[in-house]
């Protein structure tokens, strides 16, 4: 076997154990701490989010006759649980929203945790005339809950997360609940992390 497909076969191969040790690691970070966020194209009572939970100090090691994962990854394992508390509380704040909140309102819960850039163009949507209208005309107020699914990709300074985030929609023509899932990336490193990219998962991060 030539070089580069080893070389795939190998990443391939790390990939997989990655992603069901991210799902027993990240776990119970996704699954604690949940506070309301918000999301464009609804709305809910602005609410404040707290500053992120402290990093995982130091890292556990392997049981004797296991590998450590993490000497063949760019990131440690309290990195890991850092990037996904971050992930998870960007998840829930853009979940949550409120008709009566601007823009620039729902922005603020985004931005200790998410870069400029970003929360511009999730603000200018949040804003967009169409979408405006059809949250303040039914009076929707959101709120968000995440929940991290599994790590879909990796790099030396960013991490991709597959996120799921389930609102409860109240508005004048009832309460509904609804659960989208998005690829969200964060880029850092170990001890501090930003997202800078959030799509539908059926699209993919570009």
């Amino acid at each position: 076997m030539d070089s580069p497909t080893w070389r795939r076969v190998t990443f391939a191969a790390i990939v997989c154990v990655l992603v069901a040790l991210g799902a027993y690691l990240i776990g119970p970070v996704a699954h604690r701490d949940r506070q309301p966020g918000r999301e464009p194209g609804t709305a809910g009572t602005p609410r404040p989010v707290t500053s992120p939970p402290s990093p995982v100090a130091g890292t556990t090691p392997p049981q004797s006759g296991q590998p450590d994962i993490y000497q063949w990854l760019p990131f440690t394992q309290s990195g890991l649980a850092a990037a996904a508390a971050i992930v998870t509380r960007f998840g829930t704040a853009y979940g949550t929203y409120s008709y009566a909140e601007s823009a620039s309102a729902y922005g603020a819960s985004l931005r200790p945790v998410t870069s400029a850039s970003l929360v511009d163009q999730i603000e200018a949507a949040y804003a967009a005339p169409g979408v405006a209208s059809a949250r303040s005309g039914t009076k929707q107020v959101a709120v968000g809950t995440a929940t991290i699914d599994s790590i879909s990709a990796f790099g030396p300074t960013s991490l991709t997360f597959y996120l799921q985030v389930t609102q409860r929609v109240t508005a004048t023509t009832g309460t509904t609940q609804q659960s989208t899932r998005y690829s969200v990336t964060v880029t850092g490193d170990s001890a501090s992390w930003q997202v800078t990219d959030v799509e539908l998962a059926s699209v993919g991060n570009s």
